[in-house]
């Protein structure tokens, strides 16, 4: 999956008028690209139109046009887009009630490594997590985590011909085990190349 350049944004000027249909596209794709973990996890798996979207936002909010600072958000941004051989995601913890979130976030140190996916019948990969930063304290852990899963080539192949996809998380405070519904699993499927 490429990344994105200055070539694949809209001007400021542009974004303003195309922003309404732009971002229903993406609510709309996000849809196949958000998947549950029990009550309160979630991964939200990114690409390059998830990320456009991100940049764009920016963009229009800091009112940036300058060259540099158009490369600076991409270069924030670009890392979160799959390599064709991992998915990337937002890992989020959500919990409404903020004293319930406080406690969860007490009990749930570490569940960031926790998280595991498995392709088809080979063994479940888990996260490289947080590479831009520690996101954990002795206290607590953050409730928005950035992910990397790695795949193997064959892992990639079995997906690609349509194997079952499972994920959860292994955490004493918080165990789940789910199926990635097909929607998901052939979105997923395009963030990889064969």
């Amino acid at each position: 999956m490429s990344k994105l350049t200055p070539d694949h944004l809209f001007s400021l000027e542009q974004y303003a008028r195309l922003r309404p249909e732009f971002r229903a596209k993406v609510i709309e794709h996000k849809k196949n690209r958000r998947l549950p973990l029990g009550a309160h996890a979630a991964l939200y798996f990114e690409d390059a139109l998830t990320m456009q979207y991100q940049v764009q936002e920016m963009l229009r909010i800091e009112r940036i046009f300058e060259p540099e600072g158009i490369q600076d958000e991409l270069d924030v941004y670009n890392p979160l887009i799959p390599d064709g051989h991992n998915w990337k995601a937002t890992f989020m913890l959500e919990y409404d009630d903020v004293e319930e979130r406080k406690a969860a976030l007490a009990k749930l140190i570490g569940v960031e490594r926790a998280i595991w996916l498995q392709v088809g019948e080979f063994a479940p990969v888990h996260p490289i997590a947080n590479e831009d930063l520690q996101r954990e304290t002795e206290d607590k852990t953050a409730s928005v985590h950035f992910v990397r899963f790695e795949l193997t080539p064959q892992m990639v192949s079995a997906v690609k011909a349509g194997n079952l996809i499972r994920a959860g998380i292994d955490h004493p405070a918080y165990r789940v085990s789910v199926t990635v519904p097909p929607t998901v699993r052939a979105s997923l499927a395009e963030d990889l190349e064969a």
